[in-house]
């Protein structure tokens, strides 16, 4: 009986190495493509491979190297991505666009190189990691939020189409996690943000509410990666996956009640000065 075959990216940190390693230690043959490999424990089951999702012949490398390898590939977990937040109108356009590029676009060309494998094997399934932010939103974060939402909206669209191939796309929507994102995401804010910015009083203001919620958080990157694996395996996937009951409600009450989730965002910022 042939292994299962699993590429990961974004697997040399958080959710994306955690799923890495627990995948392999679980009998999974995985390939975790990232950017910094030397991060990725090298085990028996465990393929570090150079990738960058950015980059069309990176990506190609990856999923040729799989098929190389081993001639199937089962499942696709897209992983890889980051929080580039900062106010609209600090936040150069080519900024943003390498948001998109690592969030969205890199998933759909992966998804588009190992579709027709899946095909011709009649099985697979594609995991594409957002975040509840795909559904709700804050200040400071709108080219992440949409970068999610996109991504959610493409996987849905996805998945009535490569259904009848016996394959499925489905998302995962992880919530606050002990992670190295918060850091990330503050460096970000600040990077993004003119020195005169009007929006300096509101960046201040986000900064210390992200280091806040930080302090504040139990969910680990162990436990999103239990969710990945339900995700990757369950014989009849969810469209969508949560780690919490609270993550759950969170996105049903930003769906159900837009305008009661706007006015609880109003109430917890200080309006910039105009």
């Amino acid at each position: 009986m042939l292994k299962k075959i699993v590429a990961i990216t974004g697997a040399s940190s958080g959710m994306g190495l955690e799923t890495a390693k627990l995948m392999a230690a679980n009998n999974w043959i995985v390939y975790g493509g990232a950017r910094h490999i030397e991060k990725i424990p090298t085990a028996s089951n465990l393929h570090p491979v150079k990738l960058d999702v950015t980059d069309t012949s990176s990506n190609q490398n990856f999923i040729n190297t799989i098929i190389a390898e081993q001639g199937h590939i089962d499942v696709l977990i897209n992983s890889a991505g980051y929080g580039e937040l900062g106010p609209v109108e600090d936040i150069s356009m080519a900024t943003a666009r390498q948001q998109f590029e690592t969030n969205f676009f890199g998933a759909a060309e992966l998804t588009k190189l190992a579709l027709p494998h899946m095909r011709k094997q009649h099985s697979g399934r594609i995991v594409n990691i957002s975040s509840v932010g795909g559904d709700i939103y804050s200040p400071l974060g709108a080219y992440y939020h949409a970068s999610k939402a996109a991504l959610q909206q493409w996987s849905d669209i996805l998945d009535l189409e490569v259904q009848r191939f016996n394959i499925r796309s489905v998302i995962v929507q992880p919530s606050g996690t002990r992670s190295t994102w918060g850091p990330i995401a503050r460096q970000r804010i600040l990077q993004n943000t003119n020195g005169d910015s009007t929006y300096t009083d509101l960046v201040n203001l986000m900064t210390t509410t992200l280091a806040d919620n930080a302090r504040g958080m139990s969910a680990t990157t162990t436990d999103l990666a239990q969710v990945i694996i339900a995700a990757a395996t369950d014989k009849h996937p969810h469209r969508r996956y949560f780690n919490t009951f609270h993550d759950r409600l969170t996105v049903f009450v930003a769906r159900a009640l837009p305008n009661l989730f706007r006015r609880q965002i109003q109430r917890s910022i200080t309006q910039p000065k105009q």
